[in-house]
């Protein structure tokens, strides 16, 4: 029955999509109906705001779209979980993204696709940000994606690649409920991460707490990592050709565990798939501890589907979709970070944005349940908080121009 309705959605979607030639449009802000008007909003009249700006670059916040604006930025070389598709076949999914920045935060944004990435990928983003008051990058493979965004942090705008940050920050917002609910404390926690890329190796260092203020950020007791070969540890052949991965194995895995996933599922508290469809077994459900916690995140079918690892013995399932309870999606992220970024005018998003915006998220469910450990996507008023938690952590982190 699941699989039929996941049918007649990409069936909707497409026609959709087709009846409107896409999801997203631009708007005229001001009425141009005589010539005074367009003297106004264009030639003459323009050029005395050029002029202001020319002499203080900052002034475009008070009188551009650079204030409201954000760029979704892509290669389209990992797009959900449909791989390396390219920059036209993302469109969609980068308008998806717009659409949900306009509707939640009120806030413009405009998917900027990128047909392939190349050596100055970085470069072509620095010479569009002009214009934007923010970066989204979004879609983009590992491990390009993090010599991308490390790359850019200087250029006097938040750059956050969300599939990394903004899954980290939720997946810590959920967890931080889950134990609330199972009665376990997280500093306790072992947890299998099943999948070593972007949003794999954020999730990690979020919840080991590596590179973040301790005062602001509490760390699991160990994390495995496990990607297609099996676990990641310290002595595995390979980790030298690549940089995160070796990173994995230095701050991952205290015990030097080896093998497989089912090994690293055997007597941990959570395991967290950001990885393929069907990879998670219900015997590796049964053979974690007692009320385990699921977060199969891979879209749109899941690590193992909720039905069968509650019927396995998992206490709280989460995933990626909407029409699943608990739904672990980067939407109830990067919406408000960036509204509460903007409003302050930031410069870059620091560790302390991001673990606020967690603990906002966590906060707004007073009462967490077993099936609502997160709010819902669409719930306006999770936007707000997330953005006054994250205005406030920019001012005290020296993130924010704008301090009023």
């Amino acid at each position: 029955m699941k699989r039929e309705r996941t049918k007649d959605v990409y069936a909707e979607s497409l026609e959709l999509h087709r009846k409107h030639r896409g999801a997203i449009e631009i708007r005229s802000k001001v009425a141009v109906t005589n010539r005074h008007d367009l003297s106004l909003a264009y030639t003459p009249g323009v050029a005395e705001v050029c002029r202001e700006i020319h002499r203080d670059r900052n002034l475009a916040y008070k009188y551009t779209i650079k204030a409201n604006t954000i760029a979704i930025v892509t290669d389209g070389s990992r797009v959900l979980s449909l791989g390396n598709i390219g920059g036209y076949a993302a469109i969609p999914a980068m308008e998806g993204k717009a659409l949900l920045f306009k509707k939640l935060a009120g806030i413009d944004a405009f998917p900027i696709c990128f047909e392939h990435s190349h050596m100055e990928f970085a470069d072509d983003i620095r010479n569009i940000a002009p214009v934007f008051g923010g970066i989204a990058l979004e879609d983009i493979a590992a491990p390009r994606c993090f010599e991308l965004e490390e790359s850019l942090q200087g250029i006097g705008i938040p750059v956050m690649h969300d599939d990394q940050h903004g899954t980290a920050i939720v997946v810590l917002a959920a967890l931080l409920n889950s134990c609330k609910v199972t009665k376990k404390h997280f500093e306790d926690l072992n947890i299998v991460v099943c999948g070593a890329g972007a949003a794999g190796f954020a999730i990690t260092r979020m919840l080991r707490c590596i590179g973040y203020n301790p005062d602001i950020c509490s760390s699991v007791h160990d994390i495995i990592v496990c990607d297609t070969r099996g676990i990641i540890h310290r002595h595995r052949e390979g980790l030298y050709g690549n940089k995160y991965k070796f990173i994995i194995g230095e701050e991952t895995n205290r015990t030097g565990r080896t093998g497989s996933l089912a090994d690293a599922m055997d007597g941990a508290d959570v395991c967290i798939g950001v990885s393929v469809p069907g990879i998670i077994t219900p015997s590796m459900v049964r053979s974690m501890n007692k009320d385990p916690v699921i977060f199969a995140l891979a879209n749109p079918m899941p690590e193992i589907l909720p039905g069968d690892a509650l019927q396995a013995g998992a206490a709280i399932v989460g995933t990626g979709r909407s029409d699943f309870p608990n739904q672990i999606n980067y939407a109830l992220a990067f919406p408000g970070i960036f509204r509460g970024a903007l409003d302050v005018q930031a410069t870059r998003i620091s560790d302390e944005m991001k673990v606020a915006a967690a603990h906002a998220l966590a906060d707004y469910v007073k009462r967490p349940r077993r099936d609502r450990i997160l709010p819902a996507v669409l719930d306006r008023k999770v936007v707000t908080a997330v953005a006054r938690a994250v205005s406030e952590a920019a001012k005290a982190s020296g993130c924010a121009r704008n301090i009023g």
